[in-house]
């Protein structure tokens, strides 16, 4: 189960599973975007109040299983994610802006929902463990499933 989070007022544990889908569904998940990613999400982390819990491809989309703060919108976190990720990918990874065009990294739209509505968060995990053809784990938080 995931920890909650205190705060002086509130005491929350907002739980969300979120795909992105890269722009064309061009399959640009290679080892070395992966890995970028994974780093990139890891410094968001500790840089605001978002928990990765778990960040997983599927060759031209990723789950992200993301816990957060309630003064965080959905709209506030995809687009948080989005920004930070796809300037990083580009900076380290120069090769997927040709396979792009140029372009932007992410579809504008996206995925998102709550655990809580379909499930706890062992259901939500293996969900996004099954997805796909090609899911690969690239990070983990050991304990929470």
């Amino acid at each position: 189960m995931s920890e909650y989070i205190h705060k002086d007022h509130n005491v929350t544990v907002l739980l969300y599973h979120m795909v992105f889908p890269a722009k064309y569904r061009r399959v640009v998940f290679d080892d070395q975007v992966e890995l970028v990613l994974k780093e990139t999400c890891l410094g968001i982390e500790s840089r605001y109040e978002i928990k990765f819990l778990e960040i997983g491809t599927d060759r031209d989309h990723v789950h992200f299983l993301v816990r957060s703060v309630p003064t965080y919108s959905v709209t506030k976190i995809v687009t948080m994610i989005k920004s930070i990720t796809a300037r990083e990918v580009f900076k380290r990874c120069p090769q997927v802006r040709k396979k792009l065009w140029g372009g932007e990294f992410w579809t504008d739209g996206y995925f998102a929902s709550t655990v809580g509505r379909h499930g706890d968060e062992k259901k939500i995990g293996s969900y996004v463990q099954n997805q796909g053809q090609e899911y690969q784990q690239h990070y983990f938080q050991p304990g929470l499933f």
